[in-house]
């Protein structure tokens, strides 16, 4: 029996990309996946094939910049299932620019979904992994929590924040949850498409095409923390492609 069979694990942005690839993986592995995202056709598509292959998943639509979609998410979970073991905090942006571009807004959303959107996830997933006595939050950052370069200073000071956020929590945590980063590197998914800058944008594409990794590789590493026995916290976890200096 692994250490993932029959753990229930809420997973944000599961509509695609490494949240896909993680739902789909752990509930091969035997988990209950509770999938939210802000499309609700992606995470109706993910929960459908698991269900085809035997599976057992439910969605609810999320936009994780709405504190109350994550309570949503979350009760979801305990009313479907009985319990929560582990919240994937996945959902992410990253429209990167120069800063002299001042892309204002886009700031903004990048602060909104990716600092917030993990502290919406902890208000709703914390009391309830307190009141069971057991819990597993896993907070994906980046390697760019790690270095920034030209064009990603937002981006970067957005998944240091998760970072720091999260060494917080496992901090405060005490001996019965559990607190994992993982930072991909770069990763073959639609993830630069958002990007407006249209050279930069190329120069990411370019990238992406020609050393990205699938998401299913960093969806490994979180079924890696998650599988480990209760005891055993792994703190960090940093995957990018050999190519990738």
């Amino acid at each position: 029996m692994s250490g993932i069979e029959d753990k229930v694990v809420a997973i944000t942005g599961a509509g695609g990309g490494i949240g896909a690839a993680t739902a789909l993986m752990l509930a091969e592995r035997g988990a209950k996946v509770v999938l939210g995202d802000h499309r609700a056709d992606g995470i109706q598509a993910v929960a459908a094939r698991i269900a085809d292959a035997g599976g057992q998943a439910v969605f609810v639509q999320a936009d994780v910049t709405h504190r109350e979609d994550l309570a949503a998410l979350v009760m979801l979970a305990r009313e479907r299932y009985g319990k929560l073991d582990v919240l994937v905090s996945n959902a992410g942006v990253g429209p990167i620019a120069p800063l002299d571009d001042l892309r204002v807004a886009e700031w903004e959303l990048m602060i909104d979904v990716n600092i917030k959107g993990v502290l919406y996830g902890i208000a709703a997933a914390l009391p309830v992994f307190r009141e069971q006595a057991f819990g597993h939050f896993v907070n994906i950052a980046s390697t760019a929590a790690y270095t920034t370069v030209p064009n990603q200073a937002v981006y970067s000071g957005t998944k240091y924040a998760v970072r720091a956020i999260s060494e917080g929590l496992r901090k405060e945590a005490g001996g019965t949850l559990r607190v994992t980063i993982v930072s991909p590197g770069f990763v073959r998914t639609n993830f630069v498409e958002s990007v407006q800058n249209a050279d930069v944008r190329a120069q990411l594409i370019e990238s992406r095409d020609k050393f990205a990794v699938p998401p299913e590789a960093i969806a490994r590493a979180i079924a890696f923390a998650i599988e480990q026995p209760a005891e055993v916290d792994v703190n960090e976890v940093v995957v990018r492609p050999t190519a990738q200096s």
